[in-house]
């Protein structure tokens, strides 16, 4: 397990830089820690170095890499809610957990992508599980950990499967249907190899 130190704290800035975008300057620094805690905690050194997949060898872009679906599914959030706010008023959308919960989706990435963790759970799956805890669930860990608050931990817990056993808030639902509608849009795209694709990603799509 690496330091977080001041250099890992600036080089997750650059590699996210829609981390600008939000305007609490407190929860944008918890943001930066966050991820900087994650990878400190893997033994990846980069988000950069993070295959581009939805799960480990599943959904796998062409080209890439992780930071190209965190900020793309940030940045379609981010739309998605100023299009919501602007036509509906009343919608008490809050831009900046958007764009930190965003960002965070994904941020317990890096330890269920992890090779070191992906052949200790291979090895012996009936030990520990395989994997031992899925990304959505480490990322509320994290997201904790660094001070982030609950709404933006809910978003990092309830963007995929999990988010169904669950009632999901108003930005967590933008940030749902971003992530989904990225890869839906990366599948019909042909921007996703085909031996990849998800089994819920091999029949048609209905809305």
């Amino acid at each position: 397990m690496a330091e977080v130190t001041e250099a890992l704290r600036r080089q997750m800035r650059e590699e996210l830089p829609e981390v600008a975008s939000i305007q609490d300057a407190g929860l944008r620094e918890r943001v930066v820690e966050a991820w900087a805690l994650a990878i400190a905690r893997s033994s990846w050194r980069s988000i950069r170095d993070i295959p581009p997949a939805g799960n480990p060898g599943q959904m796998l872009l062409t080209r890439g890499d992780q930071t190209d679906h965190i900020r793309g599914v940030t940045r379609l959030a981010m739309r998605m809610a100023e299009e919501m706010a602007a036509s509906n008023p009343d919608m008490p959308i809050r831009h900046d957990i958007v764009v930190a919960g965003g960002l965070c989706h994904d941020i317990g990435k890096p330890w269920e992508f992890d090779p070191e963790n992906r052949r200790r759970w291979e090895a012996a799956p009936r030990a520990t599980g395989l994997p031992s805890i899925r990304h959505p669930a480490y990322g509320v860990h994290l997201c904790l950990l660094a001070g982030l608050p609950e709404e933006v931990a809910h978003i990092a817990g309830a963007h995929s499967g999990e988010g169904e056993l669950v009632v999901r808030s108003l930005e967590s639902t933008v940030v749902h249907l971003a992530d989904i509608g990225w890869w839906t849009m990366a599948l019909a795209g042909g921007i996703v190899k085909p031996e990849t694709i998800s089994a819920k990603y091999r029949r048609p799509i209905s809305l």
